[in-house]
């Protein structure tokens, strides 16, 4: 009985949201191994006078030999997918539990041509943008992600090839796969880790021509399945000479702008509140800063990569630029590392626990976070 009432979801609720208001931020740095060319996590200490250390290396084996993007968090767990293999599973990186998304059962239906004047033959089937976040209607959490299907002409040897959209919603209560209608707008860019706030996923999108372009930003609510379109808003400026990406930062969507030319490395946070933005701070330009890791850790600490792809901390309040000593040296892809934040959460997901087998923790030798 002692040990059951720390499953009940009244007590998993309390847990969250007490570590939610006591900010007990958990962080994870995803990267590339040097030698193995596989996947794993570096968890961070939480606390800045112990300078973000590396606590432990850990691996995932379902992913061995894939380089998954991350979504999330969302109460606690992370969404690995790999688009390339159609591979997905929801992971609490807080109890180690590990689930396995089944293959979609959504049908690719036939193609007809009407400019050919005949059906067209699959050829290829790829994933792109995707979102994780939680349906407060049903008590559900859901995984959405956008699909392009390639159709050719089989007996053409060059074929020009055409392209039909899905868009497929997973469900972890029912553990399937359904459609639904695809947007009048394709998602592009990217997020800065997280793309999801209170039961709304966020992408860019844009729309017009060349020199013409006007950015939007495309949503998806979780709990009635429909999509939406906002505009970004006119601090942006002209929409070709600046870049947006999205992000959360202390629980609401932001966008950091920086212009596209990178002469001046300056940028800005916004953050919107029921539809008003609002400028919370501008980073200077900082010889040898590029751009934003993947977000914020605790009390606005800003993760930054330079030109070196160091892992570079800036503190908000202080306007201070720090180097952490995190080793990224026999780091593949040192560019793609990116930064994940999550609240420690008990919620259960149905999946795996066995940590041997699944989850392999190797800690770090030494507190100069080699490794």
């Amino acid at each position: 009985y002692w040990c059951s009432s720390f499953q009940t979801p009244h007590f998993i609720s309390n847990n969250y949201h007490n570590n939610l208001e006591n900010n007990h931020l958990n962080l994870l740095l995803s990267r590339c191994d040097g030698n193995t060319f596989q996947l794993y996590f570096s968890q961070l200490s939480n606390e800045k006078y112990q300078n973000y250390m590396v606590k432990q290396n850990i691996h995932l084996p379902f992913f061995r030999n894939d380089i998954p993007s991350i979504y999330g968090a969302c109460h606690g767990l992370l969404c690995l997918f790999d688009p390339s293999k159609d591979k997905a599973a929801i992971w609490n990186p807080s109890n180690r539990e590990f689930k396995i998304l089944p293959p979609s059962s959504i049908q690719r239906p036939p193609y007809f041509s009407p400019f050919e004047e005949t059906y067209l033959t699959l050829d290829g089937v790829s994933f792109d943008h995707a979102a994780f976040g939680f349906d407060s209607k049903t008590d559900d959490y859901k995984f959405i992600r956008f699909v392009t299907l390639t159709f050719v002409n089989s007996e053409e040897e060059y074929a020009h090839p055409d392209f039909i959209y899905q868009v497929e919603l997973y469900s972890l209560r029912s553990n399937s796969w359904k459609e639904i209608p695809y947007p009048d707008y394709n998602p592009n860019g990217k997020t800065l880790g997280n793309n999801y706030v209170d039961g709304i996923c966020y992408w860019k999108t844009e729309t017009g021509a060349y020199l013409d372009f006007r950015g939007l930003i495309l949503s998806f609510d979780m709990r009635n399945d429909k999509f939406s379109v906002l505009p970004i808003p006119e601090f942006v400026g002209s929409f070709p000479e600046y870049y947006v990406d999205l992000l959360v930062f202390n629980g609401s969507l932001g966008a950091i702008v920086y212009p596209t030319e990178r002469i001046d490395t300056s940028c800005d946070l916004w953050v919107t509140s029921e539809g008003v933005w609002t400028k919370q701070f501008n980073i200077k330009s900082i010889s040898g800063v590029v751009h934003p890791l993947m977000g914020f850790g605790k009390n606005s600490d800003l993760f930054l990569r330079d030109t070196n792809d160091e892992v570079l901390l800036f503190d908000a309040s202080t306007q201070e630029l720090k180097k952490l000593e995190i080793n990224t040296d026999l780091d593949h892809l040192r560019f793609a590392i990116s930064l994940h934040s999550y609240l420690e959460s008990l919620v259960r997901i149905n999946g795996i626990q066995e940590v041997e087998k699944y989850v392999i923790c190797q800690p770090t030798r030494n507190a100069s976070n080699e490794y």
